[in-house]
């Protein structure tokens, strides 16, 4: 680990020692400022188009055969311009029609490139979805690939679950951490062996730390594994340390192959402690942890959690990727609950 810090050092030392490693950030800056205002325009115009196809589609004048018009004028007289066929301007309408009285979308919509666009459009349910999916990707800054892993894992299906749990101790932990952390990781992308211990598990993390961080949130820095602390004369290591930018604090994972079990709580506050008070810095916040179990009970969790001061979650993992269907349906089932408790309320 140590040589590892000094490498890293050493690369960075190199880097601003490097006279012409501003005009480097320069260029790279200019050019990411060039590609997104080539984007934002290329957006404006499929907007525009889609608005015109839609208004027109609208008049008896020209009927539902204006699409196939359109595209038959673009094949016959600009055949080197792609995207116009009918499938494209289809596209082009339902994009402007689905977004153009949204007022928290109609912001966004420029951030992101074409190839999401699509891929929110064809793969989402609802607009509540959509709008989901437009603001983390713009938050996160996904690209096509990154977008297509979140939306195939049930991201949003999983987040609002995790954000549906109505038991007090889990709310308030999920709400001290601004609903960050969900109930339920996709870890598919690891290569843990079956059986394996935890000590395998952190090291299939470790060789697949993009892909992890991409699932827990982009916001996260890696600071490093096996972090230690030092209680008295003894020595503690943490799993996994990151910092969260968006939380402005340490984030502590504690890694188990595993049910989670209440003592697992009493470890993670010694973490927590040790932290805040030989790490944090003064202008950070109080530290959080992150029990990532392969199971849990959610009763045995919330007794846990309900005499514990520290910001702490716990949740599972799994290595497989989710059915969507069921993951559709339990949130259906949870909606249904919930709007049953807001009835039942107002009539009292």
């Amino acid at each position: 680990m140590d040589k590892e810090k000094t490498s890293l050092q050493n690369i960075n030392a190199e880097k601003n020692n490097n006279p012409f490693e501003e005009i480097v950030t320069i260029v790279e800056n200019a050019k990411d400022r060039a590609y997104r205002k080539v984007n934002e325009e290329l957006i404006l115009m499929y907007q525009e188009i889609g608005k015109y196809i839609s208004k027109k589609t609208e008049e008896a004048s020209y009927g539902s055969g204006f699409v196939d018009n359109v595209a038959e004028f673009f094949s016959t007289n600009y055949p080197e311009l792609k995207g116009f066929n009918r499938r494209g301007l289809y596209r082009m309408k339902q994009f402007y029609e689905l977004y153009k009285d949204d007022e928290k979308v109609s912001p966004l919509v420029t951030q992101l490139s074409w190839t999401n666009h699509l891929k929110i459009m064809s793969a989402s349910k609802s607009q509540e979805e959509r709008r989901f999916y437009i603001e983390l990707a713009v938050k996160e800054r996904y690209s096509k690939r990154e977008l297509e892993r979140q939306m195939d894992s049930g991201y949003y299906e999983r987040f609002m679950l995790s954000n549906g749990n109505m038991l007090p101790a889990i709310q308030k932990a999920k709400q001290e951490t601004h609903n960050l952390f969900l109930d339920k990781y996709v870890l598919e992308f690891l290569d843990a062996p079956k059986g394996g211990n935890e000590r395998d598990f952190q090291k299939s993390i470790l060789e697949n730390l993009k892909n992890f961080v991409l699932e827990i949130g982009k916001d996260f820095s890696f600071i490093g594994n096996e972090y230690r602390v030092q209680v008295g004369n003894h020595d503690y290591y943490i799993d996994l340390l990151f910092y969260h930018r968006g939380l402005s604090c340490l984030v502590a994972f504690e890694l188990k192959i595993g049910e989670f079990k209440p003592e697992y709580i009493g470890k993670m506050n010694l973490y927590l402690e040790a932290l805040d008070r030989e790490v944090k810095k003064q202008t950070e916040n109080p530290s959080v942890g992150v029990i990532l179990c392969a199971s849990k009970d959610d009763e045995v969790v919330e007794f846990a959690l309900s005499r514990s001061l520290s910001q702490t979650m716990v949740s599972e993992y799994t290595l497989k990727l989710i059915d969507k269907n069921l993951l559709q349906k339990k949130l259906k089932e949870y909606t249904e609950i919930a709007e049953e408790k807001v009835e039942a309320n107002e009539e009292k």
